[in-house]
């Protein structure tokens, strides 16, 4: 018998025409992920399958969770035949090692032309323990070891344990969106689950030297590691936001100073988005939070922008999105006391119901269109890579 990793597909069993796509960019992405490890990766239409050495295993298992675009992992042992006499004899040899007093059989057939049935299978090796296994029962309710037979063509798989992939998309297989990451809790989320639905993002983060700090843009080149965890690097993009927020601060009605401040950030969010071929911009906006996330100051806001918008978290609450970063470890980055441009300067009293013809008139006062350009034109890119394949491509 031969040690496999088994990969199950989940979501991605529903496509049809295109499931090959999806399924070698799912191929490509554990490859990346598993940079430096031995292994050899094949796949089919119904799983896919990693052979590796015996001492890589436990490794490789805790990269592939967190590999979106996979159901469930298993270990399991690979026979070189489908034949029921073989299989009897290699679930004992399989249960030697094992301790319990209870168990169940579960079989499937991929070839509903094989002869016995799954059920009749399953009642034959449960017959089969029995005969072998001294004080145990069959409990198909709440056994202690569920033994997992799968009956493909020429071949056969037996495993014991599953362990739950994080699902959705393989990351890439989707296109590119631009998240705009801020150094707070919701955006980070937001990015998470925009690379959950196969969506390779790129990330902006808006500096204002010298009201903002060094830390602070540090923190947010941290955010955007953690969340190169599940796609290998994140490209940061770093805009200079400081001469834009200090005129805005000097010609506007301070009310509007949020309103207008975020209509700027979105005309520039488009202008990095579209030279790079993000489809998309992802940020972490939560309808209600503040006062820039009320439904009207959304409208005026996104009125300024021609690429979609989309909002992950928008419809979540804060304690759910706090779970989710705890989950995904951004959280204890996040919560750091470094401000960000979205956190200065803020009004005591900003508009929640903005009116767009105001918007319109106040930005009208200066030459905005000058500003973008110029922080377009000096941005800085970063490459953050996760640390574990930073460090592997370091040693080559």
């Amino acid at each position: 018998m031969k040690k496999i990793i088994i990969i199950k597909y989940g979501e991605l069993t529903t496509k049809k025409d295109n499931i090959n796509y999806f399924l070698s960019t799912l191929k490509e992405n554990i490859k990346v992920s598993l940079a430096g490890l031995k292994a050899n990766i094949t796949y089919d239409k119904g799983r896919m399958f990693i052979e590796s050495t015996d001492d890589n295993y436990d490794t490789i298992m805790k990269k592939l969770q967190m590999v979106f675009g996979i159901h469930e992992i298993l270990i399991g042992y690979e026979t070189d035949d489908n034949i029921l006499d073989n299989i009897k004899s290699r679930v004992v040899e399989l249960l030697k090692d094992k301790e319990f007093s209870s168990f169940k059989v579960e079989t499937k057939r991929s070839d509903k032309s094989y002869t016995p049935d799954s059920m009749e299978v399953s009642r034959i090796l449960g017959g089969v323990v029995l005969k072998n296994f001294n004080n145990v029962v069959v409990d198909v309710h709440n056994p202690e070891l569920t033994i997992h037979v799968e009956i493909r063509k020429n071949k056969s798989y037996i495993y014991f344990e599953r362990v739950k992939g994080i699902g959705g998309y393989p990351v890439g297989s989707l296109g590119k969106g631009l998240l705009m990451l801020s150094g707070g809790i919701d955006s980070p989320v937001a990015g998470y689950l925009a690379l959950k639905r196969g969506v390779r993002i790129e990330a902006l983060y808006f500096e204002s030297p010298p009201h903002t700090s060094e830390a602070a843009k540090n923190k947010v080149i941290s955010l955007a590691r953690e969340l190169s965890k599940y796609s290998s690097y994140v490209k940061l993009h770093v805009i200079n936001f400081t001469e834009i927020q200090e005129t805005i601060l000097k010609e506007c009605p301070h009310e509007y100073l949020i309103t207008i401040m975020r209509r700027m950030m979105y005309r520039i969010s488009e202008s990095i988005a579209k030279k790079n071929n993000c489809k998309v911009l992802i940020n972490g906006e939560s309808i209600g939070q503040v006062a820039s996330q009320t439904l009207t100051s959304m409208n005026v806001i996104n009125s300024v922008v021609n690429i979609p918008v989309i909002r992950p978290v928008a419809c979540l609450d804060k304690i759910e999105i706090i779970d989710i970063a705890r989950k995904i470890e951004t959280y204890e980055t996040s919560i750091q006391p470094f401000e960000d441009c979205c956190t200065i300067f803020v009004p005591e009293h900003p508009v929640i119901n903005p009116d767009i013809n105001a918007a319109l008139e106040y930005e009208n006062l200066f030459d905005y269109n000058s500003l973008i350009k110029k922080a377009v034109e000096t941005e800085e890119v970063i490459k953050v890579e996760d640390k574990v394949l930073e460090e592997f491509n370091n040693i080559l």
